[in-house]
């Protein structure tokens, strides 16, 4: 039995653990922002997140309309229902951003990312970093006596994954694009 008693009704987290126990749960959400392509736009819309703490787990920008000069910025971020509205209405309100979409809450949508791995291993690695590539469909778009480095496009999730079965086989390195993310349906 514990010399540590905890008394009916009271916590057993930490005292330092300072978020209210019945705020609303975190969600991650995927926002597509279409924003105008000139200096200084992704740096605000950055600073948008950074100046209020809000956190980027992931982050993809490309020019999508070349006449019309505008990017798609794409963000996934997390934060309770609360917190992903202000985020959109603060977006909303940025005089570049011409759009802002949510993609996790507009309904069904498609995510993708691409990532490069380097695996370094010889005899049995080898051969089992080569099988696991094969049943998650990643390409050897480099070979050396010692290495490969594969390619490997999916969900954030099969690239964990991949990335968890590479570690013991020799994981040396790993690059990830970010998500790119579109709506389904003719809308």
């Amino acid at each position: 039995m514990s010399a540590l008693k905890i008394k009916k009704g009271t916590s057993k987290h930490s005292a330092y653990d300072l978020r209210d126990p019945h705020a609303a749960p975190e969600e991650t959400h995927t926002l597509a922002v279409l924003v105008d392509n000139e200096a200084g736009v992704l740096a605000r819309v950055i600073g948008l997140f950074s100046g209020r703490g809000y956190n980027i787990e992931s982050l993809t920008v490309a020019e999508v309309d070349h006449t019309g000069h505008r990017s798609r910025i794409t963000v996934v971020t997390t934060g309770t229902p609360g917190v992903i509205d202000q985020i959109k209405a603060q977006l909303g309100r940025m005089v570049p951003v011409h759009e802002v979409h949510d993609l996790t809450s507009e309904g069904p949508a498609v995510e993708r990312e691409l990532s490069l791995f380097k695996v370094a291993g010889t005899g049995e690695k080898r051969i089992e970093a080569l099988r696991l590539a094969e049943i998650f469909r990643a390409n050897v778009v480099d070979s050396t006596l010692d290495s490969f480095v594969f390619e490997i496009t999916g969900t954030p999730q099969k690239i964990d994954a991949f990335a968890e079965l590479m570690r013991p086989l020799g994981l040396v390195e790993m690059a990830r694009t970010g998500v790119a993310a579109l709506s389904r349906g003719a809308a």
